[in-house]
C-alpha cells in the first residue's frame, strides 16, 4: 500500500492554497455571476456591468480580484482597439477539483467477507475505471453472495461466484487500497491501513434485493467520482500470485 504517497498527492500545499484563493474570490455573488456569464462567452467590462446592474468602479474591483487569482484575462478587440474583452482563463475552473491521485497501478477493494461490496466495486471499476481492479477480504467467505451475483448479472457486470481471496494474497506495492466497509477499515491498521475508506452499509445484513441495489448505487456513485482523479501511469505492475482480477 502507498497511503502516504496518496495523501501527499491529495493535498499538495501550493495547489491547495491556490484553490483556496480561487474559492475565496468566487465567494462574492457578483464575482460568481461574472464567471457564470463568461463561462460560455467573452464580454467587455461595461457589458458585464450592464448585465449585472453594477457600477463601473465595482466592476473594476471585481475584475481585479478575479485577475489576481488567475481566473480572468483581457484581450484587445481586433475591431475597436480601444476596447477590451474579458475571458475566462482555460482550465482554471477545472483545477478547483481535488488533485488527481498519481501512481495507482491498480485499485483493490477490500471488505470483510469479499462476498458482496468489494466484489461489486471491483466489477464496477472494471467497466468504469482507468486501471485494473481486484478485490479481497479480511476474512473471506467461501463464495460470493448469490444476491451479489444476481445483481451483477442484472447490471451486465462480470463476477465469478467462486472466487474470493484474502487481502494478504492480493494487495501488492503500488496498489490503491479502498476499504468499502467499516470493519475492514478498522481491522487494517498501521502499514496495512487502507488508502481510502468508503462507509458502505453491508447489504448482506439486510439480505434483500433492495439493500444490494442500494449498495450498488452507492459504490457506482463513489467510483464515478474517483475514476477521473486517477491518472494513468503507463505500465501496470504484474499482480502477485493468487491476485483476484475482475
Amino acid at each position: 500500500m502507498n497511503a502516504e504517497a496518496v495523501s501527499d498527492e491529495l493535498v499538495p500545499t501550493d495547489r491547495l492554497h491556490h484553490r483556496a484563493r480561487v474559492h475565496a474570490a468566487l465567494g462574492d455573488p457578483a464575482r460568481l455571476a461574472m464567471v457564470d456569464l463568461l463561462h460560455l462567452g467573452d464580454a467587455a467590462p461595461g457589458e458585464l456591468g450592464r448585465r449585472l446592474g453594477l457600477a463601473s468602479n465595482l466592476v473594476a474591483h471585481h475584475v481585479k480580484v478575479l485577475q489576481e487569482v488567475g481566473l480572468l484575462r483581457r484581450v484587445r478587440s481586433e475591431g475597436d482597439r480601444r476596447r477590451s474583452y474579458l475571458q475566462l482563463v482555460p482550465g482554471v475552473l477545472d483545477q478547483l477539483a481535488a488533485a488527481p491521485l498519481r501512481g495507482a497501478q491498480r485499485v483493490v477493494f477490500v471488505c470483510t467477507r469479499n462476498s458482496a461490496r468489494s466484489q461489486l466495486a471491483a466489477a464496477l471499476w472494471h467497466h468504469r475505471g482507468p486501471t485494473p481492479a481486484a478485490s479481497a477480504g479480511t476474512r473471506p467467505a467461501g463464495r460470493v453472495h448469490p444476491r451479489a451475483v444476481a445483481l451483477a448479472r442484472r447490471h451486465g457486470l462480470d463476477l465469478d461466484p467462486t472466487r474470493t481471496a484474502h487481502v494478504t494474497d492480493v494487495v501488492a506495492a503500488g496498489d490503491l487500497v479502498i476499504a468499502v466497509c467499516d470493519n475492514a477499515h478498522e481491522e487494517l491498521t498501521g502499514v496495512d491501513a487502507p488508502d481510502l475508506h468508503w462507509s458502505v452499509p453491508d447489504p448482506v445484513r439486510v439480505d434483500t434485493d433492495a439493500a444490494f441495489e442500494s449498495a450498488y448505487t452507492d459504490l457506482a456513485s463513489r467510483i464515478d467520482r474517483l475514476a477521473p482523479a486517477i491518472a494513468r501511469t503507463g505500465a501496470v505492475t504484474p499482480a502477485p500470485p493468487g491476485a483476484h482480477h475482475v
